[in-house]
């Protein structure tokens, strides 16, 4: 195995920042699209028509080596469910909500399948952080579990989102563990789940699925197509993988810790969202506890290879 070359240092704090940024503008922009006429639907089709329609030429220059199961395993969990789930649940829930459930929840949905998985038992010092996640994650719940948290646009109940931002973190986990087990490179599995949603859901999508396109200025679709099929589908992930290279995947790691309390500080002026202190306190410990798990040291299972096969 070959030693990577060494990246310099502010390279790699200048990717982890445009991740936060990413993915904290990922949580605005998608739920302006989810209060929008577009359907969740819509949203899953912009990304992966934009992206998948750039990545199809990287995905066979670069020769995939991802067999035919495994693209159809990481297409579909950190593909085609997570875009539907994580776009179902901003139609129904603020932003602030997915900035907390999706990634404060990740970070404990992969330590609990790596555990019932792969017998990759937390130590006391991971067990301490996934505690305060899982608290901080209660705490946001309490509120909005209760009755009368209803949408203002829709009228339905905050918690049916909630509930599909949880599916969405269980899935994303899922594939980021994949990923580990299988030693996925950072393009080949870009490249297989952009590609490989788009072949399953456009046409399920141009056929079957319901459409609001028409009720959405020009304006509005070029904002939800660049931002879910470039920036939220393809910058970020690129962004990520290289922060991992060159810090670490424990400092690297630490940006998911940012992004719950830099989503609601910005959901507060761009969405009218309230900042309550029942809020503000669940993201605080579920930014502890994702940081405390990030800083801890494990030690990661032996990984399988990819091979170029036709199988």
């Amino acid at each position: 195995m070959s030693i990577p070359h060494a990246r310099p240092r502010w390279k790699g704090f200048l990717a982890a920042a445009v991740v936060v940024v990413c993915w904290s503008g990922f949580n605005i922009v998608s739920r302006l699209g989810g209060k929008s006429t577009l359907t969740p639907y819509d949203l899953a089709a912009l990304r992966f028509g934009v992206a998948g329609s750039l990545m199809l030429p990287v995905y066979f220059i670069s020769r995939n080596p991802l067999s035919l199961r495994q693209l159809l395993i990481i297409a579909s969990s950190g593909g085609l469910f997570y875009a539907l789930l994580i776009y179902a649940g901003f139609s129904l829930a603020p932003a602030a909500h997915a900035g907390v459930l999706v990634n404060g929840g990740i970070p404990l949905a992969s330590a609990a399948i790596a555990w019932i998985w792969l017998k990759d038992r937390p130590n006391s010092a991971t067990l301490t952080a996934l505690i305060l996640t899982a608290l901080g994650l209660m705490v946001i719940g309490f509120s909005r579990f209760a009755p009368g948290s209803a949408t203002p646009s829709t009228g339905e109940k905050y918690w049916m989102g909630d509930l599909c931002f949880i599916g969405a973190a269980l899935c994303w986990a899922y594939y980021g563990l994949l990923v580990r087990v299988w030693n996925i490179r950072p393009l080949d599995a870009v490249s297989g789940i952009t590609v490989g949603a788009a072949v399953l859901y456009l046409p399920l999508y141009a056929l079957f699925l319901p459409k609001g396109l028409s009720g959405v200025s020009t304006s509005a679709l070029l904002l939800q197509g660049i931002y879910q099929g470039i920036i939220a589908a393809l910058v970020a992930a690129f962004s990520f993988a290289y922060a991992t290279l060159s810090l670490g995947s424990g400092i690297a790691s630490m940006m998911l810790a940012i992004v719950p309390g830099t989503t609601t500080l910005l959901a507060a002026p761009f969405l009218g969202e309230a900042l309550t202190l029942t809020t503000l306190g669940g993201v605080a410990l579920v930014s502890v506890g994702a940081a405390l798990g990030a800083k801890v040291k494990k030690t990661a299972p032996t990984p399988t290879p990819l091979r170029h096969s036709p199988d």
